[in-house]
Protein backbone atom coordinates (compact mmCIF):
# COMPACT_ATOMS: atom_id res chain seq x y z
CA UNK A 1 0.00 0.00 0.00
CA UNK A 2 2.65 2.60 0.83
CA UNK A 3 5.85 1.38 -0.53
CA UNK A 4 8.33 4.60 0.72
CA UNK A 5 7.53 2.86 3.89
CA UNK A 6 8.65 -0.58 2.88
CA UNK A 7 11.97 0.62 1.14
CA UNK A 8 12.99 2.68 4.53
CA UNK A 9 12.02 -0.76 7.18
CA UNK A 10 16.00 -0.75 7.88
CA UNK A 11 16.27 2.50 8.86
CA UNK A 12 13.41 2.05 11.23
CA UNK A 13 14.53 -1.06 12.78
CA UNK A 14 17.67 0.97 13.35
CA UNK A 15 15.86 3.56 15.26
CA UNK A 16 14.00 1.73 16.73
CA UNK A 17 17.14 -0.71 18.57
CA UNK A 18 17.99 2.91 20.27
CA UNK A 19 15.11 2.34 22.63
CA UNK A 20 16.37 -0.62 23.85
CA UNK A 21 18.84 0.34 26.95
CA UNK A 22 19.27 -3.27 28.26
CA UNK A 23 19.60 -3.19 31.98
CA UNK A 24 22.60 -4.40 33.83
CA UNK A 25 24.17 -4.06 30.37
CA UNK A 26 26.65 -1.13 30.71
CA UNK A 27 28.13 -0.05 27.77
CA UNK A 28 30.12 2.64 29.74
CA UNK A 29 30.69 6.04 28.69
CA UNK A 30 34.25 5.70 30.34
CA UNK A 31 34.46 1.99 30.13
CA UNK A 32 37.22 2.09 27.50
CA UNK A 33 40.79 2.64 28.52
CA UNK A 34 42.79 5.50 26.18
CA UNK A 35 46.10 3.72 26.68
CA UNK A 36 45.03 0.81 24.50
CA UNK A 37 47.67 0.18 21.42
CA UNK A 38 46.33 2.89 17.93
CA UNK A 39 46.27 -0.14 15.88
CA UNK A 40 43.13 -1.79 18.46
CA UNK A 41 41.52 1.61 18.18
CA UNK A 42 38.75 1.71 15.46
CA UNK A 43 36.67 4.87 16.27
CA UNK A 44 37.31 7.69 18.27
CA UNK A 45 34.58 10.19 19.47
CA UNK A 46 35.69 13.41 21.47
CA UNK A 47 38.93 11.92 21.10
CA UNK A 48 38.49 9.28 23.16
CA UNK A 49 38.55 6.09 21.11
CA UNK A 50 36.49 2.53 20.77
CA UNK A 51 38.88 -0.47 20.24
CA UNK A 52 38.16 -3.74 18.71
CA UNK A 53 38.44 -5.77 22.58
CA UNK A 54 35.43 -3.41 23.38
CA UNK A 55 33.43 -4.24 20.26
CA UNK A 56 34.73 -8.05 20.56
CA UNK A 57 33.71 -8.05 24.65
CA UNK A 58 30.27 -6.70 23.92
CA UNK A 59 29.54 -8.34 20.63
CA UNK A 60 30.67 -11.86 23.43
CA UNK A 61 27.92 -10.55 25.75
CA UNK A 62 25.09 -9.30 23.26
CA UNK A 63 25.50 -13.04 21.75
CA UNK A 64 25.00 -14.45 25.33
CA UNK A 65 21.92 -12.48 26.05
CA UNK A 66 20.19 -13.45 22.63
CA UNK A 67 21.09 -17.18 23.19
CA UNK A 68 23.47 -17.00 20.39
CA UNK A 69 26.78 -18.90 19.91
CA UNK A 70 30.63 -17.58 20.36
CA UNK A 71 30.47 -18.80 16.52
CA UNK A 72 27.82 -15.68 16.00
CA UNK A 73 29.58 -13.37 18.15
CA UNK A 74 32.55 -13.55 15.83
CA UNK A 75 30.93 -12.85 12.61
CA UNK A 76 32.32 -9.78 11.23
CA UNK A 77 28.59 -8.87 10.15
CA UNK A 78 27.45 -9.21 13.83
CA UNK A 79 30.76 -7.31 15.78
CA UNK A 80 29.60 -4.97 12.73
CA UNK A 81 26.12 -4.19 14.36
CA UNK A 82 27.77 -3.82 17.42
CA UNK A 83 30.37 -1.09 16.72
CA UNK A 84 27.73 0.99 14.75
CA UNK A 85 25.53 0.59 18.51
CA UNK A 86 28.79 1.17 20.47
CA UNK A 87 29.29 4.29 18.35
CA UNK A 88 25.73 5.71 18.78
CA UNK A 89 26.43 4.93 22.55
CA UNK A 90 29.13 7.12 22.68
CA UNK A 91 27.62 9.62 20.53
CA UNK A 92 24.85 9.98 22.56
CA UNK A 93 26.55 9.94 25.39
CA UNK A 94 28.50 12.87 24.42
CA UNK A 95 25.29 14.92 23.76
CA UNK A 96 23.89 14.04 27.30
CA UNK A 97 27.00 15.33 28.60
CA UNK A 98 27.02 18.65 26.25
CA UNK A 99 23.56 19.25 26.37
CA UNK A 100 23.98 18.38 30.85
CA UNK A 101 20.75 16.66 31.03
CA UNK A 102 19.71 16.21 34.47
CA UNK A 103 17.61 13.02 36.02
CA UNK A 104 15.24 13.25 39.14
CA UNK A 105 15.52 11.40 41.62
CA UNK A 106 11.96 10.22 41.51
CA UNK A 107 12.56 9.46 37.72
CA UNK A 108 15.54 7.25 38.89
CA UNK A 109 13.29 5.52 41.43
CA UNK A 110 10.49 5.22 38.71
CA UNK A 111 12.91 3.63 36.32
CA UNK A 112 15.17 0.96 38.86
CA UNK A 113 11.31 -0.11 40.05
CA UNK A 114 10.61 -1.08 36.19
CA UNK A 115 13.80 -3.34 36.21
CA UNK A 116 12.46 -7.00 36.94
CA UNK A 117 15.34 -7.97 38.83
CA UNK A 118 14.91 -5.07 41.39
CA UNK A 119 11.67 -5.55 41.65
CA UNK A 120 12.55 -9.22 42.66
CA UNK A 121 14.71 -7.49 45.55
CA UNK A 122 11.22 -6.61 47.62
CA UNK A 123 10.29 -8.86 50.37
CA UNK A 124 6.54 -9.58 50.59
CA UNK A 125 6.24 -6.47 53.46
CA UNK A 126 7.72 -4.20 50.96
CA UNK A 127 11.15 -3.83 52.41
CA UNK A 128 13.95 -3.98 50.14
CA UNK A 129 16.68 -6.65 50.19
CA UNK A 130 19.95 -4.39 50.44
CA UNK A 131 22.01 -7.41 50.52
CA UNK A 132 21.08 -9.37 47.72
CA UNK A 133 20.36 -5.87 45.85
CA UNK A 134 24.89 -5.89 46.47
CA UNK A 135 24.88 -9.57 45.59
CA UNK A 136 23.37 -8.86 42.23
CA UNK A 137 25.72 -6.43 41.69
CA UNK A 138 28.75 -7.70 42.87
CA UNK A 139 28.20 -10.62 40.01
CA UNK A 140 27.52 -8.28 37.43
CA UNK A 141 31.23 -6.45 38.23
CA UNK A 142 29.29 -3.01 39.55
CA UNK A 143 29.12 -1.31 42.93
CA UNK A 144 26.11 0.74 43.70
CA UNK A 145 27.41 4.33 43.09
CA UNK A 146 28.18 2.84 38.93
CA UNK A 147 24.86 1.17 39.32
CA UNK A 148 23.27 4.37 40.27
CA UNK A 149 25.30 6.46 37.84
CA UNK A 150 24.77 3.56 34.63
CA UNK A 151 20.80 3.75 35.28
CA UNK A 152 21.15 7.49 34.96
CA UNK A 153 22.87 7.46 32.22
CA UNK A 154 20.84 4.90 30.42
CA UNK A 155 17.68 7.19 31.55
CA UNK A 156 19.09 9.99 30.40
CA UNK A 157 20.10 8.75 26.90
CA UNK A 158 16.08 7.32 26.41
CA UNK A 159 15.01 10.86 27.24
CA UNK A 160 16.59 12.41 24.91
CA UNK A 161 15.87 9.54 22.22
CA UNK A 162 12.89 9.97 22.93
CA UNK A 163 12.49 13.86 23.26
CA UNK A 164 13.68 13.54 19.12
CA UNK A 165 11.54 10.80 18.42
CA UNK A 166 8.33 12.65 19.09
CA UNK A 167 9.23 15.73 17.31
CA UNK A 168 6.99 15.65 14.63
CA UNK A 169 6.41 17.65 11.39
CA UNK A 170 3.07 19.57 11.01
CA UNK A 171 2.24 17.33 8.54
CA UNK A 172 -1.63 16.58 8.52
CA UNK A 173 -1.78 18.58 5.19
CA UNK A 174 1.35 16.91 3.58
CA UNK A 175 -0.42 14.03 4.71
CA UNK A 176 -3.69 14.38 3.12
CA UNK A 177 -1.46 15.20 -0.19
CA UNK A 178 0.23 12.09 -0.36
CA UNK A 179 -2.99 9.96 0.27
CA UNK A 180 -4.57 11.48 -2.10
CA UNK A 181 -1.46 11.34 -5.01
CA UNK A 182 -1.74 7.33 -3.83
CA UNK A 183 -5.44 7.34 -4.35
CA UNK A 184 -5.12 8.54 -8.06
CA UNK A 185 -6.60 6.40 -10.28
CA UNK A 186 -5.19 5.88 -14.61
CA UNK A 187 -6.80 3.80 -16.91
CA UNK A 188 -3.67 1.66 -18.50
CA UNK A 189 -3.73 -0.78 -21.06
CA UNK A 190 -0.89 -3.08 -21.54
CA UNK A 191 0.82 -5.19 -24.20
CA UNK A 192 3.60 -7.58 -23.39
CA UNK A 193 6.36 -8.79 -25.60
CA UNK A 194 7.22 -11.92 -24.01
CA UNK A 195 10.49 -14.13 -25.23
CA UNK A 196 8.36 -17.82 -25.11
CA UNK A 197 6.11 -16.28 -28.02
CA UNK A 198 10.04 -15.52 -30.18
CA UNK A 199 11.13 -18.82 -29.60
CA UNK A 200 9.88 -20.26 -33.05
CA UNK A 201 11.77 -17.77 -34.76
CA UNK A 202 15.05 -18.95 -33.70
CA UNK A 203 17.22 -21.89 -34.26
CA UNK A 204 20.96 -21.43 -32.84
CA UNK A 205 23.52 -22.89 -34.94
CA UNK A 206 26.03 -25.98 -33.08
CA UNK A 207 28.71 -23.15 -33.01
CA UNK A 208 26.66 -20.70 -30.84
CA UNK A 209 25.98 -23.58 -28.91
CA UNK A 210 29.57 -24.64 -28.30
CA UNK A 211 30.74 -20.93 -27.76
CA UNK A 212 28.04 -20.06 -25.30
CA UNK A 213 28.83 -23.13 -22.95
CA UNK A 214 32.68 -22.57 -23.83
CA UNK A 215 32.07 -18.89 -22.51
CA UNK A 216 29.73 -20.21 -19.24
CA UNK A 217 30.87 -23.23 -17.90
CA UNK A 218 30.59 -22.12 -14.69
CA UNK A 219 26.75 -22.38 -15.40
CA UNK A 220 26.98 -25.87 -15.74
CA UNK A 221 28.77 -26.92 -12.97
CA UNK A 222 28.10 -29.60 -10.68
CA UNK A 223 28.17 -28.94 -6.38
CA UNK A 224 30.69 -30.59 -4.72
CA UNK A 225 29.10 -33.26 -2.55
CA UNK A 226 30.38 -35.84 0.11
CA UNK A 227 28.73 -39.13 0.38
CA UNK A 228 29.00 -40.04 4.73
CA UNK A 229 28.23 -42.42 7.49
CA UNK A 230 26.67 -41.56 10.26
CA UNK A 231 25.57 -42.66 14.00
CA UNK A 232 22.69 -41.95 16.08
CA UNK A 233 22.26 -41.84 20.04
CA UNK A 234 18.81 -41.95 21.17
CA UNK A 235 17.28 -41.99 24.47
CA UNK A 236 15.09 -44.61 25.87
CA UNK A 237 11.88 -42.74 27.68
CA UNK A 238 12.06 -45.96 29.81
CA UNK A 239 15.55 -45.32 30.74
CA UNK A 240 16.86 -43.37 33.53
CA UNK A 241 18.39 -40.04 32.23
CA UNK A 242 21.66 -40.43 34.76
CA UNK A 243 22.70 -43.90 32.67
CA UNK A 244 21.54 -41.82 28.96
CA UNK A 245 23.81 -38.69 30.26
CA UNK A 246 26.68 -41.27 30.52
CA UNK A 247 26.17 -42.83 27.31
CA UNK A 248 26.00 -39.23 25.72
CA UNK A 249 29.58 -38.74 27.64
CA UNK A 250 30.66 -42.00 25.92
CA UNK A 251 29.42 -41.47 22.64
CA UNK A 252 30.79 -37.77 22.71
CA UNK A 253 34.17 -38.80 23.93
CA UNK A 254 34.70 -41.93 21.66
CA UNK A 255 33.98 -39.88 18.38
CA UNK A 256 36.14 -37.41 19.62
CA UNK A 257 39.06 -39.59 20.37
CA UNK A 258 39.09 -42.34 17.92
CA UNK A 259 38.09 -40.01 15.41
CA UNK A 260 38.97 -41.47 12.58
CA UNK A 261 36.00 -44.22 12.67
CA UNK A 262 32.76 -44.04 13.66
CA UNK A 263 32.61 -48.05 14.61
CA UNK A 264 33.89 -48.25 17.99
CA UNK A 265 31.57 -46.11 19.53
CA UNK A 266 29.07 -47.96 17.32
CA UNK A 267 30.11 -51.16 18.81
CA UNK A 268 30.27 -49.63 22.42
CA UNK A 269 26.63 -48.77 22.71
CA UNK A 270 25.08 -50.96 20.19
CA UNK A 271 24.23 -48.35 17.32
CA UNK A 272 24.02 -49.10 13.63
CA UNK A 273 26.34 -47.47 10.98
CA UNK A 274 24.02 -45.76 8.65
CA UNK A 275 25.06 -44.13 5.35
CA UNK A 276 23.94 -40.79 3.19
CA UNK A 277 24.90 -40.42 -0.69
CA UNK A 278 25.11 -36.97 -2.59
CA UNK A 279 25.51 -34.77 0.70
CA UNK A 280 25.75 -31.07 -0.64
CA UNK A 281 26.05 -28.07 1.25
CA UNK A 282 22.64 -27.65 1.42
CA UNK A 283 22.13 -30.75 3.27
CA UNK A 284 20.93 -34.05 2.41
CA UNK A 285 17.90 -34.49 -0.20
CA UNK A 286 14.90 -36.20 -0.28
CA UNK A 287 15.01 -36.46 3.77
CA UNK A 288 12.51 -34.91 6.74
CA UNK A 289 13.39 -31.93 8.05
CA UNK A 290 14.22 -33.61 11.54
CA UNK A 291 16.59 -36.63 10.19
CA UNK A 292 19.82 -36.28 11.68
CA UNK A 293 21.49 -35.14 9.00
CA UNK A 294 19.60 -32.40 8.20
CA UNK A 295 20.63 -30.19 10.94
CA UNK A 296 22.53 -26.89 9.95
CA UNK A 297 25.43 -27.61 12.56
CA UNK A 298 26.15 -31.15 11.11
CA UNK A 299 26.00 -30.01 7.41
CA UNK A 300 28.65 -27.15 8.28
CA UNK A 301 30.83 -30.05 10.66
CA UNK A 302 31.16 -32.16 7.50
CA UNK A 303 31.95 -29.97 5.67
CA UNK A 304 35.09 -28.22 7.49
CA UNK A 305 38.95 -28.79 6.53
CA UNK A 306 39.13 -31.56 9.02
CA UNK A 307 35.90 -33.40 7.68
CA UNK A 308 36.67 -33.29 4.51
CA UNK A 309 40.46 -32.94 4.38
CA UNK A 310 41.30 -35.49 6.73
CA UNK A 311 38.64 -37.60 7.32
CA UNK A 312 37.80 -36.69 10.64
CA UNK A 313 34.70 -37.52 12.87
CA UNK A 314 32.40 -34.46 13.42
CA UNK A 315 32.13 -33.56 16.63
CA UNK A 316 29.06 -34.72 19.00
CA UNK A 317 25.93 -32.65 18.16
CA UNK A 318 22.57 -32.61 19.52
CA UNK A 319 20.05 -32.32 16.87
CA UNK A 320 17.08 -32.49 19.58
CA UNK A 321 16.12 -33.36 22.85
CA UNK A 322 17.75 -36.27 23.59
CA UNK A 323 19.19 -37.16 20.08
CA UNK A 324 23.12 -36.78 19.54
CA UNK A 325 24.96 -37.27 15.87
CA UNK A 326 28.38 -37.83 14.96
CA UNK A 327 29.05 -38.07 11.37
CA UNK A 328 32.33 -38.51 9.08
CA UNK A 329 33.29 -38.01 5.12
CA UNK A 330 33.63 -41.40 3.55
CA UNK A 331 33.91 -40.00 -0.47
CA UNK A 332 34.77 -36.23 -1.15
CA UNK A 333 33.59 -35.16 -5.14
CA UNK A 334 34.31 -32.02 -5.50
CA UNK A 335 32.59 -29.87 -7.68
CA UNK A 336 33.21 -30.32 -11.99
CA UNK A 337 32.32 -28.73 -15.21
CA UNK A 338 29.81 -31.12 -16.15
CA UNK A 339 30.53 -32.38 -19.88
CA UNK A 340 28.79 -30.61 -23.40
CA UNK A 341 27.01 -33.62 -24.00
CA UNK A 342 25.65 -33.61 -20.44
CA UNK A 343 24.06 -30.49 -20.52
CA UNK A 344 23.37 -29.87 -23.91
CA UNK A 345 19.82 -29.41 -23.88
CA UNK A 346 20.20 -26.65 -21.10
CA UNK A 347 22.58 -25.28 -23.44
CA UNK A 348 19.93 -25.18 -26.28
CA UNK A 349 17.23 -23.61 -24.08
CA UNK A 350 19.75 -20.76 -22.70
CA UNK A 351 20.58 -19.74 -25.88
CA UNK A 352 17.24 -19.96 -27.57
CA UNK A 353 15.53 -17.81 -24.72
CA UNK A 354 18.01 -15.17 -25.09
CA UNK A 355 17.81 -14.80 -28.80
CA UNK A 356 13.94 -14.60 -27.94
CA UNK A 357 13.90 -12.13 -25.68
CA UNK A 358 16.30 -10.11 -28.07
CA UNK A 359 13.66 -10.25 -30.49
CA UNK A 360 10.73 -9.45 -28.49
CA UNK A 361 12.33 -6.49 -27.21
CA UNK A 362 13.23 -5.27 -31.03
CA UNK A 363 9.98 -5.71 -31.37
CA UNK A 364 8.49 -4.15 -28.28
CA UNK A 365 10.79 -0.86 -29.64
CA UNK A 366 9.54 -0.97 -33.07
CA UNK A 367 5.71 -0.62 -31.70
CA UNK A 368 6.56 1.91 -29.37
CA UNK A 369 8.03 3.49 -32.05
CA UNK A 370 4.92 3.57 -33.62
CA UNK A 371 2.88 4.72 -30.77
CA UNK A 372 4.82 7.70 -30.14
CA UNK A 373 3.99 8.72 -33.52
CA UNK A 374 0.21 8.01 -33.02
CA UNK A 375 -0.54 7.23 -29.45
CA UNK A 376 -4.17 6.85 -29.74
CA UNK A 377 -4.07 3.51 -31.33
CA UNK A 378 -4.67 0.81 -28.89
CA UNK A 379 -4.66 -1.94 -31.28
CA UNK A 380 -3.24 -4.96 -30.00
CA UNK A 381 -3.26 -3.81 -25.95
CA UNK A 382 -5.16 -5.27 -23.41
CA UNK A 383 -8.43 -4.29 -22.04
CA UNK A 384 -8.28 -1.43 -20.01
CA UNK A 385 -8.03 -1.29 -16.38
CA UNK A 386 -8.08 1.20 -13.54
CA UNK A 387 -4.41 1.16 -10.79
CA UNK A 388 -3.46 3.74 -8.31
CA UNK A 389 -0.70 3.10 -6.21
CA UNK A 390 -2.71 2.01 -3.18
CA UNK A 391 -4.57 -0.91 -5.63
CA UNK A 392 -1.47 -1.39 -8.50
CA UNK A 393 -2.93 -4.70 -9.15
CA UNK A 394 -0.17 -5.97 -10.88
CA UNK A 395 1.71 -3.55 -11.64
CA UNK A 396 4.72 -2.99 -9.61
CA UNK A 397 8.47 -1.72 -9.04
CA UNK A 398 9.55 0.39 -12.47
CA UNK A 399 6.44 -0.22 -14.24
CA UNK A 400 4.05 1.39 -11.39
CA UNK A 401 6.51 4.18 -11.19
CA UNK A 402 6.66 5.00 -14.94
CA UNK A 403 2.91 4.30 -15.34
CA UNK A 404 2.39 7.23 -12.24
CA UNK A 405 5.16 9.61 -13.68
CA UNK A 406 3.37 10.50 -16.91
CA UNK A 407 2.00 14.07 -16.80
CA UNK A 408 -1.20 13.91 -17.48
CA UNK A 409 -1.31 16.95 -19.71
CA UNK A 410 0.30 14.18 -22.38
CA UNK A 411 -2.67 11.67 -22.42
CA UNK A 412 -3.03 9.51 -24.04
CA UNK A 413 0.48 8.30 -23.77
CA UNK A 414 2.70 4.84 -23.95
CA UNK A 415 5.84 3.98 -21.86
CA UNK A 416 7.80 0.92 -22.50
CA UNK A 417 9.27 -1.00 -19.31
CA UNK A 418 11.82 -3.48 -19.92
CA UNK A 419 11.46 -7.22 -18.01
CA UNK A 420 14.78 -8.72 -17.93
CA UNK A 421 14.83 -12.48 -18.81
CA UNK A 422 11.29 -11.93 -20.35
CA UNK A 423 11.45 -9.15 -22.93
CA UNK A 424 9.59 -5.97 -22.58
CA UNK A 425 5.91 -4.71 -22.02
CA UNK A 426 4.09 -1.42 -22.93
CA UNK A 427 1.59 0.68 -21.10
CA UNK A 428 -0.96 2.85 -22.63
CA UNK A 429 -2.21 5.56 -20.32
CA UNK A 430 -5.30 7.70 -21.22
CA UNK A 431 -7.53 8.57 -18.34
CA UNK A 432 -6.81 9.92 -14.97
CA UNK A 433 -9.47 10.29 -12.04
CA UNK A 434 -10.14 10.29 -8.73
CA UNK A 435 -12.02 7.51 -6.57
CA UNK A 436 -15.61 8.59 -5.70
CA UNK A 437 -14.80 7.63 -1.90
CA UNK A 438 -12.15 7.37 0.77
CA UNK A 439 -10.73 4.87 2.89
CA UNK A 440 -10.45 6.65 5.90
CA UNK A 441 -8.19 3.69 7.65
CA UNK A 442 -5.80 3.84 5.11
CA UNK A 443 -5.63 7.78 5.04
CA UNK A 444 -4.66 7.54 9.02
CA UNK A 445 -2.12 4.93 8.46
CA UNK A 446 -0.77 6.85 6.10
CA UNK A 447 -0.96 9.25 7.79
CA UNK A 448 1.22 7.68 10.65
CA UNK A 449 3.86 6.31 8.50
CA UNK A 450 4.37 9.73 6.86
CA UNK A 451 4.94 11.04 10.70
CA UNK A 452 7.14 7.87 11.51
CA UNK A 453 9.56 8.76 8.01
CA UNK A 454 9.41 12.70 9.28
CA UNK A 455 10.71 11.06 12.76
CA UNK A 456 13.27 9.02 11.57
CA UNK A 457 14.39 12.05 9.35
CA UNK A 458 14.52 13.89 12.34
CA UNK A 459 16.68 11.85 14.39
CA UNK A 460 18.96 11.33 11.24
CA UNK A 461 19.55 14.61 11.34
CA UNK A 462 20.19 14.79 14.96
CA UNK A 463 22.58 12.03 14.56
CA UNK A 464 24.68 13.80 12.13
CA UNK A 465 25.00 16.73 14.27
CA UNK A 466 26.21 15.43 17.22
CA UNK A 467 28.46 12.98 15.55
CA UNK A 468 29.93 16.24 13.50
CA UNK A 469 30.05 18.46 17.27
CA UNK A 470 31.84 14.81 18.48
CA UNK A 471 34.53 15.14 15.97
CA UNK A 472 33.84 11.05 15.38
CA UNK A 473 36.89 9.94 13.41
CA UNK A 474 37.14 6.38 11.78
CA UNK A 475 40.52 5.39 12.60
CA UNK A 476 40.75 1.41 11.36
CA UNK A 477 38.00 -0.93 9.91
CA UNK A 478 36.93 -3.35 11.80
CA UNK A 479 38.71 -6.47 10.69
CA UNK A 480 37.38 -10.20 10.37
CA UNK A 481 38.59 -12.33 13.32
CA UNK A 482 41.28 -15.00 12.45
CA UNK A 483 39.91 -18.29 11.98
CA UNK A 484 39.67 -20.33 15.43
CA UNK A 485 40.66 -16.93 17.55
CA UNK A 486 38.10 -16.42 20.67
CA UNK A 487 38.22 -12.75 23.06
Amino acid sequence: MFDTVRKHQKILQLVLMLFIVPSFVMFGISSYSSFMDKETDLVKVSGKPITAQEVDSAAKRQAERVGGNLQIAQSLQFRQAILNELLQQRILGFAVKNLRLQVGKEALIKSLQGIPQIRALYRQDGSFDDARFKQLLASNGLNEEQFYASQAFDLKINQLVNSVARTEIGTPKLSEVISTLYETERQVQSLSFDAKDFLSKVSPSQEELQGFYNANSKLFESPEYVDVEYIVLKADPREDAKVFSEKADQFANMTYDQSDSLKPAADKLKLTVQSQKGMTRSGPTGVSRDHPLANPKVVQSLFSDEALKNKRNTEAVQTAPGVFVSARVVTFHPAQILPYKDVAAEVKRRVSRRAAEKLAVSAAAGKFSALEKDPKNASGFAAPVWISRNKPTNLVGPALDDVMSINPDKFPAVVSVSNPGVGATLYRVDQVRQPAGVDAKVHKAQAQQIQALAAQSEFAGFMSYWRDAASVKVINPLKPLASGSGS
